[in-house]
């Protein structure tokens, strides 16, 4: 995460995300870096529009939210199949991937 977080943070300043610049943050963080993630991070973000995502990102908990506010009772819970909770980590994992394209 400290990768992407690293790459969100060099964007929001204005800069450009690109391998010497993610290095950089995460040197100044105190992380060790890992060229192989910092490369497979660029790539991935070539022609990904960062604040669109950005927004993508954010209003996927929005609508996961409602579902929540009008939740089961908890004996009610206690019946959910493995099926509905692989859903939900799949709605969960599918907002994360905007950010990758």
């Amino acid at each position: 995460m400290e990768y992407v977080y690293a790459a969100l943070l060099i964007h929001k300043a204005g800069g450009t995300v690109n391998e010497a610049t993610v290095k950089k943050v995460l040197e100044a963080a105190g992380a060790k870096p890992d060229e192989a993630r910092i490369k497979a991070l660029v790539a991935a973000l070539q022609g990904v529009n960062i604040d669109e995502a950005v927004k993508k990102a954010a209003a996927a908990p929005v609508a996961m939210a409602a579902p929540v506010a009008s939740a089961p009772a908890k004996h009610e819970e206690a019946k959910k199949s493995p099926q509905d909770e692989k859903k939900t980590e799949e709605a969960a994992a599918a907002g994360l991937s905007a950010l990758f394209g």
